[in-house]
C-alpha cells in the first residue's frame, strides 16, 4: 500500500525544500571537524514555520539537529540564529537542561541563511502529543504534578547560571533593563502597526510606575513555556532540555517565570482551557515556591512580572499578525495571532487596574 502524504505534510514539503544544501552542508561540517566525514548527509525536516526551520542531519552515526530561518528571512533573524547559538555554547556543561551547542554558520552561501547545529534530544514535546499527555502522565495524576515542577525547575537552574563566566558579557544590556522595557516594546510595536490596541496605554503607564524595587541580572530563555521544554521518556517526569532560545538575552529571569505563571491555574480553576491540560500540577503558590527555593530568587513582586509579560508577548506575537495582514508572511497560521493579541494586552491592563502597588 502507498503511503499517504497528508496535506500539511505537503505544505511542509513545499515550504522546505531546498532550504539544506547537503553537498555544501557536508563540505561547511567537515571545515568544522564534526563527525562523519567522508560520509553522505541527509536531512529531514522536523518542525518549523514563522521564524524557524528545524531538520535532523544525519551524516554516519552522527546524529543532530539543523536551525535556520525560513525561506523568507525575517529582518535580524540570520543574527538573532547566531545568538541563540551563543548562548546555547556557554550553557554547555551547566547542570540546565539544553540542546548541546555543536557548531554554528554565518556564511549563507553554504545553505542561504545562518543555522547552527545542535544535539538531538532523546526526549517529548508536549507540543507533539496531540489531547492528552503520553503514558503515564495521561492518567497518573501523581506524575504529572512533577511535569509542572520540571517546568519551572529549568529556569530556575538558569537563573543561578554565572553569566559573566560563561562568557556572555555584552550578550545584553542588563543595566537599566527594567526602566527602558515600556519604550523599547513600544518601539518595537511602532515599526508595524496597524491598528489600535486596547489596554496598551493603561498597562504601559502602570509598568513605568511600578519597576521591582530589586532585581539582579541573569539569563533570559524569553519564551518559556511548555511549547518550548522537552521531557525524558517515562516517570517519573525529567526535563530533557530547553529549547527554542530566539528572545534569550541577559535580563530579569524573573520574566520567565511570569512567561509561565501568566496563565497558570490553580486546582479547581479550568485547567484544560490552554493548549495542554495541566489537571494534577501543582498550584501558582506551589510552582512560585519552588522557583524561589531552588533560583535564591524573591518572587513576592510577581505580578509585575506578569504584566510585563502579556504586554511584550501581545506585541510580539502582534508583529507576526502584522506579517500576515501585509502578506509578508511565510507561515499563514500566524493568523490566529490576532484575538490572541486583543485577549493578551486586555489581561495586562486588567491586572494591572487590580494590583495598585504592584505586589
Amino acid at each position: 500500500m502507498a503511503k499517504t502524504t497528508s496535506a500539511d505534510e505537503e505544505t511542509d514539503a513545499a515550504r522546505t525544500a531546498g532550504l539544506v544544501d547537503e553537498e555544501r552542508l557536508g563540505r561547511w561540517m567537515d571545515s568544522q571537524d564534526l563527525p562523519g566525514r567522508g560520509e553522505p548527509v541527509s536531512s529531514r525536516f522536523i518542525s518549523g514555520g514563522a521564524s524557524n526551520e528545524i531538520f535532523e542531519i544525519t551524516r554516519g552515526d552522527f546524529h543532530a539537529v539543523l536551525r535556520r530561518p525560513p525561506r523568507a528571512v525575517p529582518k535580524g533573524r540570520n543574527e538573532t540564529m547566531l545568538r541563540e547559538y551563543r548562548v546555547l555554547e556557554a550553557l554547555n556543561g551547566t547542570d540546565v537542561p539544553h540542546p548541546e551547542a555543536y557548531a554554528a554558520c554565518n556564511d549563507h552561501d553554504v545553505i542561504g541563511a545562518s543555522f547552527y547545529l545542535m544535539s538531538l534530544v532523546d526526549g517529548w514535546s508536549p507540543m507533539n502529543m496531540g489531547e492528552t499527555w503520553p503514558v503515564p502522565f495521561d492518567t497518573d495524576l501523581d506524575a504529572r504534578y512533577e511535569l509542572g515542577i520540571q517546568l519551572v525547575d529549568g529556569i530556575a537552574r538558569l537563573a543561578r547560571v554565572d553569566w559573566k563566566a560563561r562568557g556572555l558579557e555584552g550578550f545584553g544590556k542588563p543595566d537599566g533593563f527594567h526602566d527602558r522595557q515600556v519604550d523599547r516594546w513600544l518601539a518595537h510595536l511602532s515599526a508595524f502597526q496597524f491598528r489600535q490596541l486596547p489596554g496598551l496605554d493603561e498597562a504601559a503607564q502602570w509598568l513605568r510606575a511600578h519597576k521591582p524595587s530589586h532585581w539582579e541580572p541573569g539569563i533570559i530563555h524569553g519564551d518559556y513555556q511548555f511549547a518550548n521544554v522537552m521531557f525524558c521518556h517515562g516517570a517519573p517526569a525529567r526535563l530533557a532540555a530547553m529549547v527554542d532560545w530566539e528572545m534569550s538575552t541577559v535580563g530579569d529571569p524573573l520574566l520567565d517565570l511570569a512567561w509561565v505563571m501568566n496563565g497558570w491555574t490553580d486546582p479547581g480553576e479550568d485547567r484544560t482551557s490552554g493548549y495542554v491540560d495541566c489537571t494534577g500540577m501543582p498550584s501558582r503558590d506551589e510552582m512560585l515556591a519552588h522557583y524561589a527555593s531552588v533560583s535564591g530568587r524573591d518572587v513576592e513582586e510577581i505580578d509585575y512580572y506578569i504584566i510585563l509579560a502579556r504586554f511584550k508577548l501581545a506585541i510580539v506575537l502582534e508583529g507576526g499578525y502584522a506579517r500576515v495582514v501585509s502578506g509578508e508572511a511565510d507561515n499563514p497560521s500566524t493568523a490566529a495571532f490576532g484575538p490572541v493579541v486583543l485577549d493578551m494586552m486586555a489581561a495586562a491592563a486588567q491586572l494591572a487596574s487590580t494590583t495598585p502597588l504592584g505586589r
